[in-house]
């Protein structure tokens, strides 16, 4: 019954996961810090090297299945896959229709996090602090970047999956933000649709190859840098609060895959600047609330775990 309940649970933040990772400006890194999977994600990732391959091409399939953590990666990614193939059309729904108060909750939800896992930094340096800094500033800047036009080639469809997939498990960074600047975003998503598996694939193999490799280097500086990589993260989830800003007026516009018109340039503006651009109502007291949810979310999580843990 606990092994059920556990695998519940990893499931629900594999639907979390793959919810944040399909906007652009909310990172499934950020949900994997926040549930308390990062850290273990990161190893069984790394733990698919060239020994495991051995083991599979010598027919050990329990071995290999209990080196790369399988039952954990797979119960996380039928969690990502279901939520990206079900839960992105709900989050689109109520990005499209209840913007302010979705933004706002996920404002709350990374702003905690970021407070939070700050406290797992043992001490305090001059160095810390600059790293800390440098991720808010990247974080920032990426956020502010304007989506380019790219080529259409197979080598940059793989070059974006790498690129993407390495964003999305780093806190703060949105990989679906990456494919927009990249100018990939729309491009991947009507592959997925018209079952264009050529590029569908390419996509795959560069996520893999970006996956594989990425988050050794993300465990390795856990391992020798913990203080500085984990204040560098939470940096990056700072810095993307420009990105979940809740009040936005639109300034450029695109057409997406179904022939409608929508904003994919905008500027953020207080509550009242809302009101004077667009005469539409700011609802502060809803943005506050939903704010307020995401922030007792968050903290209802830890206490669960710490009293898990002391049990």
């Amino acid at each position: 019954m606990g092994k059920l309940k556990e695998a519940v649970l990893l499931y629900l933040k594999g639907l979390g996961m793959g919810g944040a990772d399909v906007v652009p400006g909310v990172s499934g890194g950020t949900i994997a810090l926040i549930t308390g999977i990062y850290e273990e994600l990161l190893s069984s990732i790394r733990s698919v090297d060239l020994e495991a391959f051995r083991l599979l091409l010598k027919f050990q399939f329990r071995a290999f299945w209990e080196k790369i953590n399988g039952n954990f990666l797979l119960v996380l990614l039928l969690g990502i896959a279901t939520s990206i193939l079900s839960l992105s059309r709900l989050i689109t729904y109520l990005l499209s229709n209840y913007p302010i108060q979705v933004w706002s909750f996920f404002f709350g939800l990374i702003i905690i996090s970021a407070v939070l896992v700050l406290r797992n930094i043992v001490r305090w340096r001059v160095v810390v602090v600059i790293s800390l800094l440098v991720g808010i500033i990247i974080a920032f800047l990426i956020t502010e970047a304007t989506p380019a036009s790219t080529p259409n080639g197979l080598w940059f469809i793989f070059l974006s999956g790498a690129i993407a997939i390495c964003a999305m498990i780093l806190p703060g960074i949105s990989g679906s933000f990456i494919l927009l600047i990249m100018g990939k975003y729309v491009y991947i998503f009507n592959a997925l649709n018209e079952r264009n598996l050529i590029v569908v694939i390419t996509f795959i193999l560069g996520c893999i190859t970006g996956l594989l490799s990425f988050a050794r280097v993300i465990s390795w500086l856990l391992k020798k840098y913990h203080d500085l990589t984990i204040a560098l993260l939470s940096g990056f989830m700072i810095g993307s609060l420009n990105k979940v800003w809740p009040w936005k007026i639109p300034v450029q516009y695109r057409i997406n895959s179904h022939g409608e018109q929508v904003a994919y340039i905008t500027d953020n503006v207080m509550p009242a600047g809302y009101y004077q651009e667009l005469a539409e109502n700011p609802m502060l007291f809803q943005a506050l609330l939903f704010a307020a949810l995401g922030i007792f979310i968050v903290v209802a999580i830890e206490k669960i775990a710490k009293l898990k843990n002391s049990r």
